[in-house]
């Protein structure tokens, strides 16, 4: 059925948006003969987070000029460089000088949706957008293809058909960034990037809601029609610590690390680190293989 080119419409906040996510996703699906859209709410070009380009802001010492290009902590959870070069390259691109203002997308000139994710407070645009989340829901009501990650699947959980009433990914199986991995990172980060310890949380909870009740994979897990709908990697997966330690990623040609999660015509995935193997399994979704 999708033997052929897609026009794939990947939507962007004006700026923050993961840059591993993005433009990894959109060089994979290049290769493969597809044409990428791009949409941001104002029409202007996109940025991604600089943080997550650079690794400059995430080590104990960044604020100090003359130290602030040593990276250790950065080194490790900034883009790699595969995904700084597909950046690059992507940043090029006519279509991404060009996108399309939220308001002017409409789901029948694309054939296919790719939701990224990003961590960084510009993400909220994306994310709260009422015009955004409506074009999604129209991708799920007519069963065009689909595929989120991360952050990128609250936007999903958050879009709700017209045809029932509730969240498109109600009765559906999906992953997402874990509590694991997001708890892990903003950890981390709230030690070393002590002037702004919240930079790994999009959203904070309120005083009375429990730990982690903002989470990506909390939120997403209320959209659900049932919890086990949510899906992690099974405790008895042979790679289970290189999957799940936030320590390893996947390359074009090493899948060992990812997690994808495949539901009919939509899919998802966890982070940066599953995102050759999203991106892939996505482009084969795109040509009607298995």
């Amino acid at each position: 059925m999708y033997s052929c080119a897609m026009n794939v419409l990947m939507p962007l906040p004006c700026a923050g948006f993961d840059p591993s996510e993005a433009a990894v996703s959109w060089k994979i699906l290049r290769e493969h003969g597809h044409e990428v859209a791009f949409a941001t709410p104002t029409g202007q070009p996109a940025a991604a987070d600089p943080i997550m380009l650079t690794g400059i802001g995430l080590d104990f010492w960044s604020r100090v000029a003359l130290l602030r290009n040593i990276k250790m902590v950065g080194a490790v959870l900034r883009a790699d460089r595969r995904a700084r070069a597909a950046y690059a390259a992507m940043r090029d691109d006519p279509r991404f000088q060009a996108p399309l203002g939220y308001s002017q997308l409409r789901s029948a000139d694309f054939d296919a949706l790719l939701l990224p994710g990003g961590h960084a407070q510009g993400m909220r645009e994306y994310l709260e957008s009422a015009q955004l989340q409506h074009v999604v829901a129209e991708f799920f009501d007519t069963d065009k293809p689909v595929a989120a990650i991360c952050h990128g699947v609250v936007l999903a959980a958050r879009s709700i058909s017209s045809r029932t009433g509730k969240s498109v990914l109600h009765g559906r199986r999906t992953t997402a960034l874990t509590w694991a991995l997001e708890r892990a990172a903003w950890r981390l980060t709230r030690r070393t990037r002590w002037w702004d310890r919240d930079y790994y949380r999009t959203y904070r909870e309120a005083q009375d809601d429990p730990p982690g009740y903002r989470s990506v994979q909390a939120e997403v897990t209320r959209a659900l029609a049932r919890t086990q709908d949510f899906c992690d990697v099974p405790a008895t997966d042979a790679q289970h610590f290189r999957k799940c330690s936030g320590l390893f990623r996947d390359t074009p040609h090493d899948a060992r690390a990812a997690f994808v999660v495949r539901d009919g015509n939509y899919l998802s995935a966890r982070w940066p680190g599953d995102v050759h193997t999203f991106a892939q399994a996505f482009a084969a979704l795109l040509a009607g293989k298995s």
